[in-house]
């Protein structure tokens, strides 16, 4: 069984997708469109942007989607999977990927959501910190005993590895009573705001409409959605996970074990960086084969 998995924002970085604009017509044609259905052009900032430009989220998680998607438009008949799954941002690209959204309308749908969670965070500011050490269970509990501030388990990215999210205050008490707990590290995250708390609920509440207008079809295979990690097909509950993911928790290691648990034996990683593939690598369970999505030929 393979999976093909698409990262979500923090991978991205300046160049990101050139090669495939300047070497193949068809992508070319694909990132042209993006420019106009963003009405800017995009493509000059993630080829020859500044780091600080491409860090915005509303340039990040187009960019990001779109390099990743793109890349699987060009695999052509070597993008066969028999599972899809993305992180946070990258389900997004992973349901373009598998066919259940249009590319025209994932990308909308992407383009929303950055700009619904650039304003949530503008109007509630949080952040995130990676707590690096700790099983699930305490970390679950530090979060809950954390009063009259926000701080909840964001991403569950791989055994020993959590992200916390909320408001900056709660994100700082926790991280204390996470470490006094015996956390190996509390790492800050560079990032714009609490992803995956309540704190994004204006942009879910926003978001959610978004996606009820758009078509949704069958995939050509199952996708692990974040909010269960478990394998889904049906559109309609597709789009309910969906629309939940903002303020939910990303259960990633769940994912992965879920697939590995219904016979994964490869995973390729769709886009930018191999941050899934650490993840995999670190959950040390079996001998999954791991590789990159790469062209070397026009498709």
């Amino acid at each position: 069984m393979k999976a093909f998995v698409f990262p979500g924002q923090g991978a991205q970085f300046v160049g990101m997708g050139k090669d495939l604009y300047d070497n193949f017509s068809k992508a070319k044609d694909m990132f042209n469109k993006a420019n106009d259905i963003l009405k800017f052009k995009i493509t000059d900032v993630m080829f020859e942007g500044t780091d600080e430009d491409l860090r915005q989220t509303k340039v990040t998680q187009p960019a990001i989607f779109l390099h990743s998607v793109i890349l699987a438009f060009m695999l052509g008949e070597r993008f066969n999977p028999d599972m899809v799954a993305g992180h946070s941002l990258g389900e997004f690209s992973a349901l373009v990927a598998n066919k259940t959204i249009s590319f025209e309308d994932g990308l909308r749908l992407v383009n929303d959501r950055a700009k619904a969670m650039q304003k949530a965070c503008e109007a509630n500011p949080g952040t995130m910190a990676a707590v690096l050490g700790l099983d699930n269970a305490t970390v679950n509990r530090i979060c809950e005993s954390v009063k009259d501030e926000i701080v909840v388990p964001a991403n569950y990215n791989t055994i020993g590895q959590i992200v916390i999210s909320g408001s900056i205050e709660g994100v700082r008490i926790a991280g204390e009573k996470l470490k006094d707990a015996g956390a190996k590290r509390v790492v800050p995250l560079a990032v714009g705001g609490a992803f995956h708390s309540p704190l994004m609920e204006p942009a879910r509440l926003e978001l959610s409409d978004a996606i009820k207008r758009t078509k949704f079809n069958k995939g050509i295979c199952p996708i692990y959605q974040n909010v269960t990690g478990q394998a889904v097909n049906d559109p309609e509950i597709i789009k309910t996970n969906l629309i939940a993911q903002l303020t939910s928790p990303v259960f990633w290691t769940q994912t992965m074990e879920n697939m590995i648990a219904n016979g994964l034996k490869s995973v390729v990683e769709v886009g930018p960086g191999t941050v899934l593939q650490g993840l995999f690598k670190k959950l040390n369970k079996s001998n999954i084969e791991l590789s990159s999505a790469t062209i070397t030929d026009e498709q």
